[in-house]
């Protein structure tokens, strides 16, 4: 969850210091998509006014038109992660912030997101964490879906594993989780399934709170 702060929120042009809220309504018209209005953003997440000016900012600087297509979001993604390579997983990632498939993520799409990642429940989390994994978008996770998601994330981290990872290790991860998480064993996890398992396994929810970590 850092990464995305850092990448969106306090920017240089934090610098600006403006108090009067008109501007900022203002700001928020100035570009090809205008998002809702601050207030109906503040009542439809966890951020007061204040901070989603600066997320705004943040996210304007990097992103003037208003939207970030998948290009860009894996261009500013990849920056923090040099030592890897961060396309796969940001390609995933900016599938999940893409609520609307429209191809383009927007201020609207990244802070009602960045709400539940940072500020929602444990619930409204693993919610989150599903719909990353789940891929095609039809329910269920299938053991090829997790493993994708896997490789995305080793090869993303790259050398800042210790000790280093073998080739082999995504899918022994992925064969350990899928075991505990199918209960039924008809080869497809479910929401439900996915959420009792992450709640009531004290090693895949440290696996969770670690996945939030590059996000």
């Amino acid at each position: 969850m850092g990464a995305l702060m850092v990448i969106f929120s306090l920017q240089k042009d934090q610098r600006r210091k403006r108090t009067d809220s008109v501007e900022d309504e203002l700001e928020l018209s100035a570009v090809r998509h205008r998002p809702e209005g601050l207030e109906q953003l503040e009542a439809l997440t966890r951020f007061n006014r204040k901070e989603l000016q600066i997320l705004y900012r943040g996210f304007k600087n990097e992103c003037p038109s208003g939207m970030v297509n998948e290009d860009t979001f894996k261009v500013i993604y990849s920056q923090f992660f040099p030592q890897g390579d961060a396309s796969m997983y940001a390609h995933f990632l900016f599938n999940a912030f893409d609520t609307d498939k429209d191809g383009s993520v927007s201020f609207e799409d990244f802070v009602m997101g960045l709400s539940i990642l940072l500020r929602g429940s444990v619930q409204e989390k693993l919610n989150w964490a599903f719909n990353l994994y789940d891929i095609n978008k039809d329910g269920y996770i299938t053991k090829e879906e997790m493993l994708d998601i896997m490789k995305a994330i080793y090869d993303m981290m790259g050398k800042c594993t210790y000790p280093l990872l073998k080739d082999d290790t995504p899918r022994q991860h992925v064969e350990i989780f899928f075991q505990k998480m199918d209960k039924n064993k008809d080869g497809v996890v479910t929401i439900d399934e996915f959420i009792d398992c992450c709640q009531n396994d004290e090693n895949i929810m440290r696996s969770m709170q670690l996945f939030e970590n590059v996000i």
